[in-house]
């Protein structure tokens, strides 16, 4: 007997209590080991349209409900005696008459009228005009071939932009996504349809929510974790990525919640799984991502622990500082504080010139050092890409007897920069030596380094799926732009850019949104265009507050997270973010008013269940939450001036405004469902951006 599990399972058991869940995984892995046990209390739900629901008694209010035939066992939901038979009255396991796809539908004639919720409402009520209907232009044959189900036909050519989002709750995935990218503007693939001889479970749009489980210990990986869908459910995108042969470098895109992370991961363990002995890489930017990455690593792998012997997660400089001792020597690497230092008193022994520390420092991290210029020669013909002050020969040279000197004392000292380390880790693995890995996975691609992608190219020497890079260029908060393809990298005809948002609710997204364009490029011109990116879930309007004092801000803040908590938010999954340490202070008084226990993020330190988790901006990237307060958006801490008043070039100033804006739109983004933004007036500007 098949025995497969759906995603809408999953959904409903992250939902119960602890003991319930314990309870409910008890009885499932009974079922799958012997469903004809006596043991079992199997209840046929007669009043259910579909004859093969069955309820299975959990405890004396817990029911799960499965879909049973002679061939196959499906488990589909579970929850409290009522709301369970409820669930299996309104729903149906049908094959699409077009697509050939799995489907569990919401029967049509069980919905009494498609509801807008309140939180979706305008703050301003629209005049009372006739919208204008979404998809009354489209045939019934090109809404089928989309997997919308007949019987709402008549509903989606009856939508408009204001019941659109309440409408796609209830149809399958596919339906939905497909009507919310034309909605927007885009044109979906139509996917191919199976053969009527093939078993629709098969179809790549029922595997997003279908997934046959071969034995307990996958059944056992699917439980471990409920809330982390992506285990055991991949979007067929997703999976066409993670499985596809390139011939050169690949990059995956995608804005804030895509699943690029998602991808990475099973790449990883795709090309473990495809080359035996083979060494693969997952690298990151942090050390607190990179154990991030390691957990849900160890979480995928549960039932193939094997896997994980070929695969290594590192930090790019832990990674560096592993490799370059191993195949070079001890390094010893010059702090930034040691450098300004450096130069501060270097400078200091030139005499006439007018260059301001900050303007010094930006030129050796963005230009100097960044590419690495050894000799006169180099800075001389430099194109100093991103920066536009013009300097003319003269002044490049007084320049270079400054960066010369600094070079100079630094290799005194035996010390090096970061920049330097991966710069001869690349020209060692240019030579004819063993490469450490044979394949190499990089999340958050978009902070990588000159240096550190050069040592990538060095690693990837030029070999089919080598390098495989994810990253959102609008998360772009540590290195400013430059050209891959001129480091060696060429990912051109090998982009590609994921456009459903799992993560993040419609109104989060399209309100984070606003804080970037809507087209954002990289230094080769590769395009991302993120008009057409779709959330596949609603939620409340992000909130944005401004108060008259910290201690309001605070009193607020503790007030909207003793609400989440009431809603059923566990503590574990609330944030609180801030711009930098200095607002730290303003975060934990803010938490402290609730009484409830709270941790401070930093370095390999993870959110724990039953405490709020409190980090700055930067800290947040990589993390989510279900609720998310982002406080201290003060006029002066976000753009943080501070930053703005070291500006020394003229290119300078956008990019601090571009990578504060990516900052801000990094910890808005770590929100799944409800979004807090709080500043004390007067606001930073960037709120107005964001509707306030």
């Amino acid at each position: 007997m098949e025995f497969r599990i759906a995603d809408t399972f999953t959904d409903s058991l992250a939902r119960l209590t602890g003991d319930e869940q314990k309870a409910v995984k008890t009885t499932a892995f009974d079922l799958q080991m012997n469903p004809a046990h006596p043991g079992m209390q199997l209840h046929k739900l007669d009043r259910a349209k579909d004859k093969n629901f069955w309820s299975v008694r959990v405890s004396s209010d817990i029911r799960l409900i499965i879909h049973k035939t002679q061939s196959s066992m499906l488990l589909c939901y579970v929850d409290h005696h009522d709301k369970a038979y409820d669930w299996a009255e309104r729903r149906k396991l049908e094959t699409h008459p077009k697509t050939g796809a799995a489907q569990l539908v919401e029967i049509r004639e069980t919905v009494k009228e498609i509801i807008v919720p309140q939180y979706v409402d305008e703050v301003v009520k629209r005049p009372a005009v006739q919208l204008p209907l979404l998809f009354e232009h489209l045939k019934d044959d090109e809404l089928l071939d989309y997997g919308v189900p007949p019987e709402w036909l008549p509903d989606v050519k009856a939508a408009n932009e204001d019941t659109l989002l309440a409408l796609s709750d209830h149809l399958p995935a596919e339906a939905a996504e497909a009507l919310l990218e034309i909605a927007t503007g885009g044109k979906p693939v139509i996917p191919a349809p199976v053969p009527v001889n093939v078993d629709p479970f098969e179809h790549p749009d029922a595997q997003r929510r279908f997934r046959t489980l071969a034995n307990v210990e996958e059944l056992e990986r699917a439980f471990a974790y409920p809330w982390d869908k992506w285990m055991v459910f991949l979007h067929p995108d997703q999976q066409h990525l993670v499985d596809r042969e390139y011939n050169g470098p690949a990059r995956v895109t995608g804005s804030a919640g895509t699943g690029k992370t998602i991808v990475a991961l099973h790449r990883a363990v795709h090309v473990a799984r495809l080359h035996e002995d083979a060494r693969v890489l997952l690298a990151t930017f942090s050390d607190v991502l990179a154990n991030n990455l390691d957990t849900r690593l160890k979480r995928l792998l549960r039932s193939e622990p094997q896997l994980g012997d070929q695969i290594e997660v590192h930090s790019l400089l832990s990674l560096g500082l592993r490799l370059y001792k191993a195949r070079i020597d001890a390094p010893l690497i010059a702090s930034a504080q040691e450098i300004s230092d450096l130069i501060r008193a270097t400078a200091g022994s030139i005499p006439d010139h007018k260059f301001s520390q900050s303007f010094l420092v930006a030129e050796w991290e963005q230009v100097v050092d960044a590419w690495q210029l050894t000799t006169w020669e180099d800075y001389r013909d430099v194109s100093r890409l991103g920066r536009k002050t013009r300097l003319p020969e003269q002044q490049r040279v007084k320049l270079w007897s400054i960066f010369e000197k600094v070079r100079a004392a630094l290799t005194a000292k035996g010390q090096i920069t970061t920049a330097q380390l991966f710069t001869q880790l690349a020209e060692d693995l240019s030579q004819d030596k063993p490469s450490p890995f044979d394949f190499a996975i990089v999340d958050e691609a978009q902070d990588l380094s000159v240096a550190q992608l050069k040592f990538f190219a060095a690693l990837g020497k030029e070999r089919p799926d080598a390098l495989f890079f994810a990253g959102d260029i609008g998360q772009r908060i540590f290195q400013q732009a430059f050209s891959w393809l001129q480091q060696g990298v060429d990912i051109r005809g090998r982009s590609r850019t994921l456009k459903v948002n799992y993560r993040t609710s419609h109104q989060i997204r399209s309100q984070a949104d606003k804080l970037l364009a809507m087209e954002v490029s990289d230094a080769d011109g590769i395009t991302e265009d993120r008009s057409g990116t779709v959330s596949v879930f609603n939620g409340p309007q992000p909130n944005i507050q401004a108060y008259q004092s910290e201690d309001e801000e605070a009193k607020g803040v503790a007030t909207w997270i003793l609400a989440q908590q009431k809603q059923g938010v566990p503590p574990q999954e609330i944030g609180v973010f801030v711009r930098s340490e200095e607002q730290l202070d303003r975060a934990k008084a803010a938490v402290a008013q609730t009484s409830i226990p709270f941790r401070i993020l930093q370095d390999r330190v993870e959110p724990a269940e039953g405490e709020v988790s409190i980090c700055t901006m930067h800290m947040a990237k990589g993390l989510e939450f279900r609720a998310v307060a982002v406080m201290a958006c003060d006029d002066e801490v976000i753009p943080l001036q501070s930053r703005i008043n070291e500006v020394g070039d003229e290119s300078d100033l956008k990019e601090v405004y571009d990578t504060e804006r990516h900052l801000l739109y990094v910890a808005c983004t770590r929100a799944r469902e409800q979004l807090l933004v709080s500043c004390v007036e007067p606001g930073s500007e960037f709120l107005d951006d964001l509707g306030y």
